[in-house]
């Protein structure tokens, strides 16, 4: 499975069920899995699974941006490659503000 046939949207309504997620997504292709968030971190995401990674690029186009009970949809791909990648990128310039921080003499 690819992971670019994996898209996150961004529901931001704690009560919508996997089969209304099922309906609205499922119009662009064969789905594999709908995923909720429940923590209270993740609450109000989802991440929707699709068998063909074209699908899953149309519904994105096609979801992003739409009204789904009166809430603006927000549908990325999922990346966890660019994620960690990020995040090595953030960690590399935390440790290039402190050699600079130590270099100058600034606490």
């Amino acid at each position: 499975m690819s992971r670019a046939n994996k898209l996150g949207p961004e529901v931001n309504r704690y009560n919508v069920t996997p089969e209304e997620l099922f309906d609205l997504f499922g119009k662009y292709g064969p789905i594999r899995q709908v995923r909720q968030g429940i923590a209270s971190n993740t609450k109000g995401t989802a991440f929707v699974v699709y068998e063909d990674v074209m699908d899953a690029k149309q519904a994105c186009d096609k979801l992003n941006g739409y009204n789904f009970q009166n809430r603006y949809l927000v549908v990325l791909y999922h990346q966890p490659d660019k994620m960690i990648r990020t995040k090595e990128d953030l960690d590399a310039r935390k440790e290039n503000l402190e050699r600079i921080k130590k270099q100058h003499g600034i606490d």
